[in-house]
């Protein structure tokens, strides 16, 4: 029983989650509009309706009671249509109400309860509701009956009787892709009783909570609930269309098959509504659907059928189709479950490169024809599953950018400035680890933008620039990486301004002027830890610890940051993170015995160069004349202090490498090839080590260091 509350809770937080982000992308769409549109009302009345029924059945009293308040709102406003909605207001309700739901979710995903009081923000709805009932009076529109709240707690409705109401057969169609429809039908059941004027009720199958293999049924052969209501069969229909399921069925019957239960036939939509009150037995009906099938079976070509509607749709004529596309289907899976799989495939590529390279295959005069026929076609098995489950990992960023897109009109608010805000590229796709590690970066980049670089506006207007400024978030895929970049058309940022306060803050040594530093390497002081250009301490910024946020989070996934600007025009910060942590492409090599591994991304050049090719300085340091450009030279035996006898440049090989426009030579006795590499994190008892980002595992069994080029010095 444990493992089926889990597994409800689990569900409950996933599918309420989805109900939440569609609720803010839609929210954040038009809250530039005027008003929201009909269609909009209906979804928001559906969700809140969604998750004040599933935290019912939970016995979140708190979150549902607050659903049902906001979903009193959309319920008026759909019913009587007020004119003059006061639309920012309700805007910042729906978001008040969303960050409390999804607070409430953190708490209960982290194995809580549900602690916050949702009584003030009550409070302040049923004032907004006020407000609006007297919009629709000063109007001469009649107010809707009110909807009572009532807790979802009962199974069934009792018998009350009632000369004047009609009984109706309803059959509910769910999506094969719906997971707990036993649930889904139960939150259906206790709806119908608060939207429906109701005085008699049965479902099936009846075991609904108590059977969790109730679900399978209901997905095989629909929902059936016979009810007994004072309403038409219109009626019924409109209040059963704001369900979130495939399609409904609803026929009326007559007294004696309303109480002879589920052994009556399902009502045929789009022919005439069969009075089965009027057939005397039960031969008859089946006669009567005998003669229905057939007519079916003869169906000619040029003929039409009747199409099963979807929700909120009316019946249509449909020209017969022989054959039909298989609909795509999903299925929801732990993430932990994939992690667990990407673990497995690499292990399988470790095992692979061991049996490839097993020193037992190099005796003279073996005959490995067949060995190596069935290793390509095993590698190639392996690399197709690689990439399958790679793609399982890769989720767009539609999500994070709808995220920014809130912090935009929460900021932007607080500091008074009028900004446009712009997408591009969120369908991009990058790996699940990487989404969860850039959130703050981009939060922290976006935030700078708005405080630091749109100005204010009157200096907008005085420079000519439109009142609104303008922020443009964008992803795109570029050479094994994604970019992001947040680019402003602000008032950009003046070097020399960054270049004094980086002198005054001891970043820059005394005897260096603004003469030895392009724009570019000035523009990255506002990276160091407590930097800031603000003189006074805000509640957006002034610390110096947003920016030096971004460079350690990005540093801890492979990532780098480049700012780029211009005085008066604008800035634009660019993010270059890898598409996937877990396997990179590398090459493998060779200082004395240890092995190394430099990500493919990194090499700009392999370099073989002769002894005057490199300048030493006083202090020792090297640096390597190439095409006239000097560069900084990095010998890893050296550095790490391992006995190699290469000692001479011209006797190993140079690589040129680049982080963020920096450049650097790495010196190394020899290349072993490239090849895909499973990175590991290096244990937490070995102590941390500048310049190397994890390990890997050789074919050989040996253990191989990924060099870091972003803290390698």
């Amino acid at each position: 029983m444990a493992e089926e509350m889990d597994s409800m809770l689990d569900m409950y937080l996933y599918e309420n989650g989805q109900l939440l982000q569609q609720l803010e992308m839609t929210t954040l769409e038009k809250k530039d509009a005027d008003s929201f549109d009909e269609v909009d009302i209906n979804e928001f009345f559906r969700i809140m309706h969604n998750i004040k029924g599933s935290s019912g059945i939970m016995m979140f009293d708190d979150i549902m009671k607050l659903a049902h308040k906001l979903e009193d709102v959309f319920f008026y406003i759909r019913e009587s249509k007020p004119d003059n909605v006061p639309h920012l207001e309700l805007v910042d309700m729906i978001f008040e109400v969303a960050d409390f739901f999804r607070e409430e979710f953190e708490n209960i995903r982290d194995g809580g309860e549900p602690t916050k009081d949702s009584s003030d923000l009550i409070k302040d709805i049923d004032k907004f509701l006020s407000k609006i009932k007297k919009e629709i009076v000063s109007e001469d529109k009649d107010l809707p009956k009110h909807e009572e709240e009532e807790a979802p707690t009962q199974f069934y409705i009792g018998a009350a009787g009632g000369e004047s109401a009609k009984y109706y057969y309803v059959m509910a169609y769910y999506r094969n892709d719906t997971q707990m429809a036993n649930i889904h039908a139960y939150a259906l059941v206790n709806s119908l009783k608060e939207n429906v004027d109701v005085d008699e009720m049965y479902y099936s199958p009846s075991d609904i909570i108590t059977n969790e293999e109730s679900a399978e049924v209901i997905l095989e052969q629909g929902f059936k609930i016979l009810v007994k209501a004072h309403l038409s069969l219109e009626e019924v229909k409109t209040i059963l269309d704001g369900f979130d399921v495939e399609g409904f069925d609803v026929s009326e019957c007559g007294k004696e098959d309303f109480e002879a239960g589920f052994d009556i036939p399902a009502p045929i939509i789009g022919a005439d509504v069969i009075d089965l009150g009027d057939l005397d037995t039960k031969d008859e009906v089946k006669s009567k659907d005998k003669e229905e099938k057939k007519k079916d079976d003869d169906v000619t070509p040029g003929d039409y059928v009747i199409e099963k509607k979807s929700a909120g749709k009316k019946a249509t004529l449909a020209k017969n189709k022989k054959s039909k596309a298989p609909a795509t289907s999903f299925i929801s899976v732990n993430v932990n479950k994939i992690d667990q799989l990407m673990d497995l495939i690499g292990e399988i590529v470790i095992a692979e490169s061991t049996v490839l390279q097993n020193p037992d295959l190099n005796v003279e005069g073996l005959n490995l024809t067949n060995f190596h026929k069935s290793a390509a076609q095993l590698a190639k098995f392996t690399s197709e599953m690689q990439d399958v489950i790679m793609s399982m990992r890769m989720m767009p960023l539609t999500n994070t950018f709808q995220k920014m897109n809130r912090i935009v009109f929460d900021t932007s608010r607080k500091v008074g400035k009028s900004i446009e805000f712009k997408m591009i590229g969120e369908t991009t796709e990058v790996d699940k680890n990487i989404i969860e590690n850039i959130s703050d970066p981009l939060m922290h980049m976006i935030r700078n933008s708005i405080d630091h670089g749109i100005e204010e506006k009157e200096d907008r207007i005085a420079a000519g620039k439109p009142e609104k400024g303008v922020i443009t978030l964008e992803a795109k895929n570029e050479g094994g990486k994604v970019i992001i970049s947040v680019s402003d058309d602000g008032g950009g940022m003046n070097p020399e301004k960054l270049f004094a306060k980086a002198k005054k803050n001891g970043i820059v040594p005394r005897d260096k002027s603004i003469r030895d530093y392009t724009n570019k390497e000035i523009y990255q002081f506002i990276t160091a830890p407590g930097f800031s250009t603000n003189e006074q301490v805000t509640e957006l910024s002034g610390r110096g610890v947003g920016m030096d946020v971004v460079v350690k989070n990005l540093q801890s996934i492979g990532g780098m940051l480049e700012i780029d600007s211009e005085y008066g025009k604008g800035s634009c910060m660019m993010l270059k993170i890898p598409l996937t942590l877990a396997i990179i492409s590398g090459i493998l090599l060779e200082v004395g015995k240890q092995k190394f591994v430099i990500e493919t991304n990194s090499v700009k050049e392999f370099i073989n160069v002769r002894q005057n090719s490199v300048v030493k300085e006083p202090d020792g340091e090297e640096y390597l004349n190439v095409r006239g450009q000097h560069y900084m030279v990095v010998r890893l035996s050296e550095k790490y202090h391992i006995d190699t006898p290469v000692k001479e440049i011209d006797e190993g090989i140079m690589i040129l490498t680049e982080y963020e426009s920096r450049r650097m030579c790495i010196f190394v006795d020899k290349l072993l090839g490239g090849q895909e590499i499973v990175v590991k994190p290096i244990p937490d008892y070995i102590k941390k080590v500048d310049g190397l980002s994890g390990c890997t595992q050789l074919g050989d069994g040996s253990i191989a260091l990924i060099l870091d080029i972003a803290t390698i010095t």
